[in-house]
């Protein structure tokens, strides 16, 4: 197993490179579209290399996807949480119920086991 995971890891990292070499152009990344920065005044850019906008977009994509799972499961997770306490709660009564002696507290029930 530890064999198909090197390989596994190999293959991607040479995927990945032969990307990152395909795709050396730089590009540029604007804050706004042109005609929107004429009027806002905000001209942000920024130049970088293809893959490394790929390569964020990706990661940034499987963060966002992570994140909103995450909250998603939010209710899943405080009624496993719940759901546990309470189990434990019961364990604990039953175990509690188990070594509590058997006798009868009311004085009919009483009189019912002593007549048997």
């Amino acid at each position: 197993m530890r064999t198909l995971r090197l390989a596994f890891l190999a293959i991607l990292a040479v995927a990945l490179i032969a990307v990152a070499f395909g795709n050396r152009d730089f590009v540029t990344l604007r804050l706004l579209p042109s005609e929107l920065d004429r009027v806002t005044g905000l001209s942000w850019s920024l130049e970088l290399p293809l893959f490394i906008v790929v390569f964020f977009s990706i990661i940034a994509g499987l963060m966002i996807g992570f994140l909103w799972e995450w909250i998603r499961e939010s209710t899943l997770r405080s009624q496993a949480a719940k759901h546990k306490s309470e189990a434990h709660a019961l364990k604990r009564e039953v175990s509690k119920l188990k070594t509590e002696p058997t006798e009868p507290k009311d004085d009919v029930l009483a009189l019912l086991e002593n007549a048997k």
